[in-house]
């Protein structure tokens, strides 16, 4: 009995870390955005689409590539989550009760109620990494006609709106990697629950180190937008 409890302590205990580390992070993007690599990032690419917005029949060619790679990003994610939610459909349907030499390698609950939840886990976590990798291309492929629009030149309305588009194409990029970070754990939770929580343990500190921003990088980031955006405000009062 203690063998098959550690699964209903251990697990919860590491996806309740999991969920409160995004908390905090979605709380900090929301709040401070420049701490994390997420909101810098949003700030970044929002920069970005006005300044090659400013003379679209110039910078097409420079968007169009740049809009391109990041939706064969997303493609090759899409395809990767929908490919490995295949062959756990596929393992799973045709899997037999001629396991038991594999059950030696699990040391937590080994009934089938369980093992089924751990599969249907980590079926979820790629069918979400699919949808949202889908929801990427889409934002994409919009934004690669609304960026190159020589009507958008001095519309500012048109320019918010094309890098709101831009940045939640790359939201939802960041989502469906994010689906693959948390089906470590997961997967790893099909050799017991032991396995699962130091993975979520080291998993919450590799994360972390991702997502947040150094003073350094903070700081190089402010000095390049205050450098860009002064000779715009000379060229303005000038006019």
């Amino acid at each position: 009995m203690e063998e098959e409890r550690l699964d209903y302590v251990l697990v919860p205990l590491g996806l309740l870390m999991l969920a409160v580390y995004h908390a905090w992070l979605l709380v900090a993007i929301v709040r401070n955005p420049r701490s994390t690599v997420v909101g810098l990032n949003a700030e970044s690419r929002h920069q970005w689409v006005h300044s090659l917005m400013a003379d679209p029949l110039k910078n097409g060619v420079l968007v169009v590539q740049t809009i391109r790679n990041n939706i064969m990003a997303s493609t090759l994610l899409a395809t990767t989550a929908i490919t490995l939610s295949s062959l756990i459909s596929v393992f799973v349907s045709s899997s037999s009760s001629s396991t038991s030499a594999a059950s030696q390698l699990i040391y937590g609950n080994q009934t089938a109620i369980i093992s089924s939840i751990k599969y249907f886990a980590i079926l979820v976590c790629f069918l979400v990494a699919f949808l949202c990798n889908v929801q990427s291309i889409r934002y994409y492929a919009h934004v690669s006609f609304l960026a190159t629009l020589p009507t958008s030149k001095g519309k500012k309305d048109s320019i918010e709106y094309v890098a709101r588009n831009l940045n939640r194409g790359s939201f939802f990029w960041s989502l469906g990697l994010r689906a693959f970070y948390v089906s470590f754990p997961l997967f790893l939770w099909i050799f017991g629950p032991i396995p699962m929580f130091v993975c979520s343990v080291m998993m919450l500190s590799v994360l972390y180190f991702l997502d947040t921003t150094t003073s350094f990088t903070r700081e190089m980031h402010c000095h390049s937008l205050i450098e860009e955006i002064k000779p715009n405000d000379l060229e303005s009062s000038a006019s």
